[in-house]
């Protein structure tokens, strides 16, 4: 089956507009996930909405209400919320292009993959496609999605878009406020040197394949462990805070580390094979 756009609607950049549908670009459904259960009926909690007075209501009897006051609400329906007709509400409107490094990696939220409707618009959206990849820039767009007016970053991705929402400037904290009171410590240069060179040892191509989530492996396996009838124990010890006193001989253990760990994983020359008997070349086809 094929997947479902999160949000359809047009492509805007100046007069030129296009088709276009996003697709949640992650997926979290691999992960483990529980149910809330009752240990004495093994049952699985419901969560029934419940008025105070009247007690249980269908949950699709129920409308969306903005509190004003205390008790005191403005209420909203469907149809109210379908009466706010901004035009980011179905059209993604490109209005500036920016340098990559200017957005900083805090606003950077959620990847949607932009994907133009078969048929007519799909060569306005090359159009667009290709000359933002010639500029090398990334589009600065807004959208309304799930319920809020979302800043969007669009870059190009192969044949595609890529549009990252981009988290509000109130809903990113100052920095400052948490790494000003960072103790100021004069690092020693031997150690610097030794932990650069340790560095220098552990770079490698970013491939996210080799990433496991160990601690859903964990789960996984004492869930296992329980429909078995065991205790689902994993123990995992946890590391030791680093003995100032020793970091000097730490840093050195680590670097011998490091140097055995890369020579272990260096890929091993394949045995020299015996040269094969040569063919007699054969004489070429006249022109």
């Amino acid at each position: 089956m094929a997947p479902r756009p999160t949000w359809q609607g047009h492509l805007k950049l100046s007069l030129v507009t296009c088709p276009v549908g996003l697709y949640t670009a992650t997926a979290s459904n691999a992960h483990v996930s529980f149910n809330l259960i009752n240990p004495a009926t093994n049952n699985r909690i419901r969560m029934v909405p419940t008025d105070p007075d009247s007690g249980p209501v269908e949950r699709s009897d129920l409308v969306k209400g903005y509190e004003v006051s205390k008790d005191e609400y403005v209420l909203f329906d469907d149809a109210d919320f379908q009466k706010v007709r901004l035009e980011t509400t179905h059209t993604i409107s490109i209005d500036s292009f920016v340098d990559e490094a200017e957005i900083d990696r805090l606003y950077w939220d959620a990847p949607f993959f932009v994907v133009p409707d078969k048929g007519v618009g799909a060569e306005a959206f090359a159009v667009i496609r290709d000359a933002m990849k010639a500029a090398g820039k990334i589009a600065i767009g807004s959208l309304v999605l799930r319920g809020r007016e979302r800043q969007l970053a669009l870059e190009v991705s192969g044949k595609g878009l890529v549009a990252w929402s981009l988290r509000a400037h109130d809903e990113v904290r100052d920095a400052a406020d948490y790494f000003d009171g960072i103790q100021a410590v004069k690092a020693d240069k031997d150690m610097v040197e030794i932990a650069t060179r340790i560095i220098s040892q552990k770079e490698a191509d970013f491939d996210p394949t080799h990433f496991k989530d160990r601690y859903d492996d964990a789960l996984r396996e004492m869930i296992k462990s329980k429909q078995k009838g065991g205790k689902g124990v994993v123990e995992v010890e946890a590391p030791e805070d680093t003995n100032v006193i020793d970091l000097m001989a730490a840093l050195r253990e680590s670097l011998k580390g490091s140097a055995a760990g890369k020579k272990s994983t260096a890929k091993k020359p394949a045995p020299a094979k015996k040269p094969a008997a040569r063919k007699p070349s054969a004489k070429k086809k006249a022109a």
